[in-house]
């Protein structure tokens, strides 16, 4: 939010620069973003001075260039040379001496002596257009000849000058969102700071209604959503461009000027905070406007040409046959007003704003009206800021009458907040005393009243325009607010605690695998929890968003995988191939009794070349299912999972997959992505994918500590075989058998070779084995080792009807 230096000095009379300003906006919680400076002519006109060209002759090297002497009220006159058509001898013009910097079009120009076609040249005679006097013209600005020659040129033209603040503004600071908001604060804290300031607001006492010739009947149908609403008719206007100091204002933060009524309406909403709306008079059919919801779903078409849909939960501004605006939002393209209009209806309210904000999001509309009106504004100034709006009008269009009375529809009055607030607890919450003196008068420096005093307790009542203040802490907060963070004194002592072992498990388990993954090249990403419905597996019921932004926001993701699709797609894009990407997360659905659940996972998304980057002495090749499994399982040895089982697993997003389990829960998927999955994204290069359920390793994980053994001073003897078994028997189940044979000495078997094909049964393959065998205790003789070889040849024949090759 913009809020200009020199509108708060309208408020209140002090003398700090901008930057004293700044800093303690930002002390009080108003922070300050950015500061720029604002001219309403770029530079100001500075080094611009009144010239009088005192002789002319053609260039000799140019047809259309003239040398000029001009008289610029030094000693020395200056050659200037010029090719304007319409430059002549005795004519008063503006000069741009050397040193001075113009920005014609947006653009930094620096002039300086130079020679042109070989004639030397000191100085610009300018045109209005890069002076940004004026619009852009094939000749110079000729003056007043009655004007002395050496006159500054920012003397004659009237400059606004301003510094800005761009201050971030967080949501509950309704308070804050005008100049005098933001004003109330900063006087605040003067006055703590023991300045004697009062806050000059405009007087709105010369408001007076000249006659009652214009009849309009206003009907609030629905008073819960429109709270409060005033309006008035004023006639003879005349829609026209807006003075220059209305325009300075408006433009030095950001707002374009539109014509002199429009500008009215939103220099009174930046000043106050309340947002105002002009209807041409004569556009309200029957003379009746009358706020409600609809009882249907219509078309509509707003002021951007836009037809929107409005649903039976919008608010809407009504004549007599149709709508005219979407209540605190948006205005209707055939109620506004234009040149012609001659009568205008003015509008001042305070709409819900729950109900208000609801409407802003489901027709994805964000206006400076709704932004205050979806936060809260003040019901108490609606009226005020009504008549000041009327008054600027008729300072602007001195013939406009006011035609009618004041309606003012406030049914059911915003009280203020009731609160108690003892003094023992600001002890306690601040962390040091605070003089009760100094309480009490932040508390009325900050306009809340003081309706009784005890002892201990303050009786207070918060301004309705407070709506973030609810309780005692609230009040605590505005307390230190004005007596500033920075003089609350630090404690010596510091204070730990200390979280116990389970509580502290998962975010060790996040910095375990996060290192690991790191290690071996991944990089982590972040992504939006948010995703379009057509994300979602269709076997799962998602959770929905209500009033969601966009549609492709609209659902909370059942899966990672999109969201890793994503940026594996941007990257591609990019000619970033190789991709190893990880990412912790939550997934969420819900069952079929609508209750919700979420789940924190791990995705691990590889795509590309293993390596990240091209060597001739590293293995460039392709990821495939088997690396995929491999970085799964350093995961599960890295963190000591134990008793795990591996399964097949299908469902929608793999092409092939598998799982691993322990017990009945699944800790890990991983496989290929399918490809109408990645065609969604638009990826066409192989993908995979690994989900590691992170609430289920919770479960099981083991915290008991590593122990570590003594290297075996026995020698190991490896032994391979080759078997002929079934083409549909898993090499895990063979693996997981010969273990089991003896599980003291076989220390490892792998899987070296696998054969399908030529010159074997149909329906049978190959596989070639090698396990290392080993006693802890002694040296194995031939004859045990050819014993135990033959056990695990008789186990598997016996399994899985192996025969050895």
């Amino acid at each position: 939010m913009k809020i200009s230096y020199n509108w708060l000095k309208e408020y209140l009379d002090f003398d700090l620069d901008h930057n004293s300003v700044s800093e303690i906006l930002t002390d009080l919680g108003l922070e300050v973003e950015g500061i720029s400076k604002y001219e309403s002519i770029p530079g100001s006109l500075k080094g611009v001075v009144v010239g009088k060209i005192t002789s002319l002759k053609k260039h000799p090297n140019a047809d259309r260039l003239k040398i000029t002497t001009v008289d610029i009220g030094e000693k020395d006159e200056l050659q200037i040379i010029c090719g304007a058509p319409n430059v002549k001898n005795k004519l008063t013009v503006a000069v741009a001496t050397n040193g001075t910097t113009l920005y014609p079009n947006d653009e930094k120009l620096k002039i300086k002596k130079a020679k042109i076609r070989g004639e030397l040249s000191n100085g610009m005679i300018c045109g209005e257009d890069e002076l940004n006097l004026g619009p852009s013209t094939s000749g110079i600005m000729i003056l007043d000849e009655k004007i002395k020659a050496g006159t500054k040129l920012n003397s004659i033209y009237e400059i606004y000058n301003d510094w800005i603040f761009e201050i971030g503004l967080t949501p509950n600071r309704a308070d804050a969102m005008s100049h005098l908001g933001v004003a109330r604060d900063l006087r605040a804290r003067l006055i703590h700071n023991e300045f004697n300031l009062d806050l000059k607001t405009p007087s709105v006492s010369n408001f007076h209604v000249e006659k009652r010739t214009k009849k309009i009947k206003i009907d609030v149908e629905d008073e819960d959503l429109a709270k409060r609403y005033c309006g008035i008719v004023l006639e003879n206007i005349i829609v026209s461009e807006s003075p220059s100091w209305l325009k300075n204002k408006l433009t030095s933060i950001g707002i374009n000027p539109i014509n002199n009524i429009v500008d009215i309406t939103n220099y009174v909403m930046l000043d106050v905070g309340q947002p105002l709306h002009a209807f041409d008079y004569d556009k309200i059919e029957g003379n009746r406007v009358i706020i409600k919801r609809n009882s249907k779903k219509i078309k509509f078409k707003t002021l951007d040409e836009i037809e929107r849909t409005i649903t039976t939960d919008d608010l809407l501004i009504c004549n007599s046959k149709e709508p005219m605006c979407l209540a605190g939002i948006f205005g209707g393209l055939n109620s506004g007003i234009s040149d012609k209009t001659n009568t205008i209806f003015l509008e001042s309210a305070f709409f819900d704003p729950i109900s208000l904000r609801k409407s802003a999001k489901h027709h994805n509309l964000s206006t400076d009206s709704s932004y205050r009106f979806e936060r809260g504004i003040d019901p108490n100034t609606t009226k005020y800021a009504l008549k000041r709006a009327v008054l600027l009008i008729k300072e602007i269009c001195p013939d406009s009458i006011i035609s009618s009375d004041l309606i003012d529809l406030y049914p059911k009055k915003i009280e203020d907040t009731q609160i108690i607030l003892g003094f023992e607890k600001i002890e306690r919450i601040v962390g040091q005393k605070i003089e009760k003196e100094s309480i009490k008068n932040i508390i009325s420096s900050l306009d809340i009243k003081i309706s009784s005093i005890t002892e201990s307790n303050l009786g207070l009542s918060i301004p309705a325009y407070r709506n973030d203040v609810k309780r005692e802490a609230d009040v605590i907060e505005e307390i230190l607010r004005v007596y500033g963070y920075n003089n609350v004194k630090s404690s010596i002592k510091l204070n730990q605690s200390l979280i116990l072992e389970k509580k502290n498990i998962k975010s060790k388990l996040v910095n375990i695998i996060s290192n690991h993954l790191v290690s071996l090249g991944f990089y982590e990403i972040i992504t939006n929890s948010l995703a379009p419905e057509r994300f979602n597996n269709k076997n799962s019921k998602s959770v929905k968003i209500l009033n969601s932004q966009s549609s492709d926001l609209s659902n909370l993701r059942t899966s990672m995988i999109f969201s890793g699709l994503t940026v594996i797609n941007h990257n591609i894009n990019r000619q970033n191939n190789n991709l190893k990407l990880f990412e912790f997360g939550k997934v969420y659905t819900r069952n079929e009794k609508s209750k919700y659940s979420e789940k924190s996972v791990i995705g691990i998304y590889v795509c590309g070349n293993k390596n990240l980057g091209l060597s001739w002495n590293s293995d460039n090749g392709s990821t495939d299912f088997y690396y995929t499994k491999g970085i799964v399982q350093s995961i599960i040895n890295i963190i000591g999972l134990e008793n795990i089982i591996y399964n097949e697993f299908s469902n929608d997003y793999y092409d092939y997959a598998e799982s691993i389990s322990i017990g009945e829960d699944i800790i890990f998927k991983y496989g290929l992505i399918s490809s109408l999955q990645r065609s969604f994204i638009g990826i066409e290069n192989e993908v995979f994918y690994a989900e590691l359920d992170f609430d289920n390793i919770e479960k099981h994980i083991k915290t008991k500590p590593k122990i570590f053994k003594k290297v075996s001073k026995f020698p190991t003897v490896s032994r391979d075989i080759s078997i002929l078994v079934d083409e549909n028997i898993k090499f895990r189940n063979i693996r997981e058998s010969i273990i089991n044979v003896n599980q003291s000495l076989i220390k490892k078997v792998a899987l070296f070779d696998v054969y399908k094909g030529k010159n074997l049964p149909k329906g049978k393959k190959s596989y070639g084995i090698s396990f290392k065998i080993s006693d802890d205790t002694k040296t194995l003789s031939v004859k045990e080792i050819d014993l135990l070889v033959k056990k695990i040849i008789d186990k598997l024949e016996k399994s899985f009807e192996a025969k050895l090759r």
